[in-house]
C-alpha cells in the first residue's frame, strides 16, 4: 500500500493505525482525532485500520465519522477491522468508570464469540459505527487473549465463509504472538497478517519462523508496533523508555540506547530508521503507525521517505543489532 506521492519501495507503504484514536490510556479530543485521520488522507494515506476493541468501538466511529467529513472516496481506500470481541452492554457499569486501557466510559464489555454467528455480527456493528457497506480486510484479533484452539477451529473458518460469500476481500489474524501468528498461517486459507512489536529495529524474532512462512505461503504480512510502543518514537533517546506498554528493563534500555547512538552518528532519526527497517522486509506489505494527532502522521510520512545511507544498515548489521539489511536501499 503507497503512502505520499512517491513509490519507491517498502519506505512508502504506510497506513495508519488507528488504537490512539480510541483513547489509549489517554483522551484524545474529538476535532483532534478527526484532524489526524484528516492529514492522512491529505498527505496520501489509502489505508487505515482500526478494531471494536479500541476504546469500546470509539476508534471505528470516529474513523468513519472522518471519511464522512472528509468525503473521501471509498474506491480509493482500503479499510481493516477486526473481529473475536463482541461489544455489549456492560451490566456492572458504575458511574464515572473507565475502560481499563482506554479512557472511555466502561458503559460496553467485550465478549469473546468465536462463532460464525458472533463473527457475523461483529463485522455488521463494525460496519454500523464505520458507516461503510463493506471493509476489505477482516481480521480474527487476538486471539491468544481468549482460546486460540476456539479461533482457529471456529472464527478462521468463519472468516473464509465471509471471503468465499464476497462480504470481505482478504481474511487474516491480527496478534503479537509469534507462536499463535505461525499456527494460524499453517492451519487456515489466511491472506494476510499483523504482527505487532515482533519485527522492529528493536528485535527481529519474527525473521525466523513467520516472515519466511509467510512469504512460502503468499500471506502478506502487515507490520505493526514498529516504535515499540515508544521506544523508537523520539528524535532523541527518551528519559524514560517504554517497552511493551511499561518501562523497558535495564537490557531494553542498554540496547536502545546503541541504536539512538548509531543512528545519530549517521545523521537518521531512529524512527525513519524503525519504519524504513521494517518496511524492507519482503514479506512486509505495509507498516501501520498508530497516531493521536495531525503531526504524528507528518512525522510518519517525512520517517518513510527519509534518505539513509547504506552505511546506517551495514553498522547496525557488524554490530548485531539487526538479523539483515532491508532490501530496496
Amino acid at each position: 500500500m503507497t503512502f505520499g506521492t512517491t513509490d519507491d519501495g517498502g519506505a512508502t507503504r504506510l497506513g495508519l493505525g488507528t488504537g490512539p484514536l480510541g483513547n489509549l490510556f489517554t483522551a484524545v479530543p474529538e476535532e483532534q482525532a478527526l484532524a489526524t485521520v484528516r492529514a492522512a488522507w491529505e498527505l496520501g494515506i489509502r489505508h487505515v485500520d482500526t478494531a471494536p476493541h479500541y476504546g469500546l468501538g470509539l476508534a471505528e466511529e470516529r474513523l468513519g465519522r472522518a471519511l464522512r467529513e472528509i468525503g473521501a472516496a471509498r474506491d480509493e481506500l482500503t479499510v481493516s477491522t477486526k473481529v473475536g470481541r463482541v461489544l455489549e452492554p456492560n451490566s456492572g457499569y458504575r458511574h464515572g468508570q473507565l475502560d481499563d486501557a482506554f479512557a472511555v466510559p466502561a458503559t460496553l464489555r467485550r465478549r469473546w464469540d468465536p462463532s460464525d454467528a458472533g463473527v457475523r455480527r461483529s463485522l455488521e456493528d463494525s460496519l454500523e459505527r464505520l458507516g461503510l457497506d463493506h471493509v476489505d480486510t477482516l481480521y480474527l484479533h487476538d486471539p491468544e487473549a481468549y482460546d486460540v484452539d476456539e479461533g482457529i477451529a471456529r472464527a478462521l473458518p468463519a472468516l473464509v465463509r465471509l471471503r468465499e460469500e464476497g462480504l470481505v476481500r482478504r481474511v487474516g489474524v491480527g496478534s503479537g504472538d509469534l507462536d499463535v501468528l505461525v499456527r494460524c498461517v499453517r492451519e487456515a486459507d489466511l491472506d494476510e497478517v499483523i504482527c505487532a512489536n515482533r519485527y522492529t529495529l528493536l528485535e527481529q524474532p519474527a525473521a525466523e519462523h513467520l516472515l519466511p512462512l509467510c512469504l512460502g505461503r503468499g500471506v502478506d504480512v502487515v507490520a505493526a508496533g514498529v516504535y515499540n510502543s515508544g521506544a523508537l518514537a523520539s528524535a532523541t533517546m527518551p528519559d524514560d523508555v517504554v517497552y511493551e506498554y511499561a518501562p523497558a528493563p535495564d537490557s531494553v534500555v542498554a540496547r536502545v540506547r546503541r541504536l539512538y547512538d548509531i543512528c545519530r552518528a549517521h545523521g537518521v532519526a531512529v524512527p525513519a530508521a524503525a519504519v524504513q527497517f521494517a518496511a524492507g522486509h519482503p514479506a512486509v506489505t505495509t507498516v501501520l503507525v498508530g497516531a493521536r494527532h495531525p503531526d504524528e502522521v507528518t512525522a510518519a510520512v517525512a520517517h518513510a521517505s527519509a534518505e539513509i545511507p547504506d552505511a546506517l544498515w551495514t553498522d547496525l548489521l557488524e554490530q548485531g543489532l539487526i538479523a539483515a539489511v532491508p532490501q530496496g536501499r
